[in-house]
């Protein structure tokens, strides 16, 4: 890809090539125009054009090379659901196929119970006092509002007709409390189950409940259920473009290594990530490192270095070059 003439806020009428099917890492410091280039130009232009012609893009010239890109796909940290209801498994997609199990059990067949039975966002099989979210919030004038377990189902979310039906000793209701890593094993003759909760372990989420509501979510952990979600229909032959903005946030070094492992599948698969960060140990792995500079607002909107991470690190003018050169050392 390269964009031509960007000049959006304090962006300095740049050229910038972006080269396909690698791992591009975006750098520089605060307010350097890191985020107006990749989210303002090159998402909203690439959005504009495979989604929603609605959309305007940030100031340049014109964007060439988008017939060799199938999609862009930004990978953000906003909730994957605002209801209490909505949970990795549903997001990935999963939980369809798990209550599709439940549906095929003897229990449940022989009460005519279907798949429906078993989701709560549908009358039938849910508790009805909470409506399937397993707590009651209590509305306070002049406080916050007081959320509270369920007095009829306990957090179960579930009537006790629906928790009567069990699959390998467990209810619904367990199996949704039981953690991502425990249902690897759980459902570890169940392809697509077993696979798809196998890339969120692989992203270092295998604490998370199964059934864990999406508003408890943070930020990264959020950002990677909807990677997974990417990972878990890879398909080749496309040449999507993927994008993130620092999405090491508040990980630890191991969950850092498996993040990377995760982004490096994206690209094995034809595909090209692109990632706004300052973490040096995800700078150093990309093959293709964008810095901008030297430093933020009106003393930045440069292009500073570019290249591979060895050869950033031979640009004095750059500060991430710089590190990285002691880091590569």
């Amino acid at each position: 890809l390269h964009v031509r003439g960007a000049r959006a806020n304090n962006l300095d009428d740049l050229d910038v090539k972006i080269p396909l099917g690698v791992f591009v890492c975006v750098s520089g410091a605060s307010g350097s125009g890191k985020s107006t280039l990749v989210h303002d130009i090159l998402y909203k232009k690439l959005y504009s054009i495979f989604h929603d012609s609605r959309v305007l893009s940030g100031a340049h010239d014109r964007l060439e090379g988008i017939e060799h890109v199938s999609d862009v796909i930004n990978i953000d940290q906003s909730p994957i659901g605002r209801s209490p209801r909505s949970n990795p498994a549903t997001y990935i997609g999963f939980y369809d196929n798990i209550r599709r199990l439940f549906a095929q059990t003897p229990e449940a067949k022989k009460r005519r119970y279907t798949a429906s039975r078993f989701s709560f966002n549908v009358k039938g099989g849910r508790c009805e006092e909470c409506g399937g979210e397993g707590t009651v919030t209590t509305k306070l004038h002049l406080m916050a509002d007081v959320e509270v377990p369920c007095p009829t189902c306990k957090g179960a979310r579930y009537n006790q007709d629906t928790l009567d039906v069990t699959y390998r000793d467990k209810n619904i209701a367990e199996v949704l409390a039981m953690t991502i890593e425990d249902g690897v094993d759980f459902f570890a003759d169940q392809r697509l189950i077993a696979h798809k909760l196998g890339v969120l372990d692989d992203l270092g989420l295998g604490y998370l409940q199964i059934g864990h509501p999406a508003p408890l979510l943070s930020g990264g952990e959020a950002q990677r259920v909807k990677l997974a979600d990417e990972l878990g229909k890879l398909k080749r032959g496309k040449s999507n473009l993927y994008l993130l903005d620092e999405p090491t946030t508040g990980l630890h070094l191991a969950d850092i290594q498996r993040l990377l492992d995760s982004l490096n599948r994206l690209v094995e698969a034809g595909h090209t990530v692109l990632v706004i960060e300052h973490h040096l140990d995800v700078i150093k792995t990309a093959d293709y490192i964008i810095d901008l500079g030297p430093e933020g607002g009106h003393n930045g909107g440069q292009i500073v270095g570019q290249g591979t991470p060895e050869e950033l690190a031979e640009v004095s003018e750059s500060y991430t070059g710089q590190f990285l050169k002691n880091f590569l050392a």
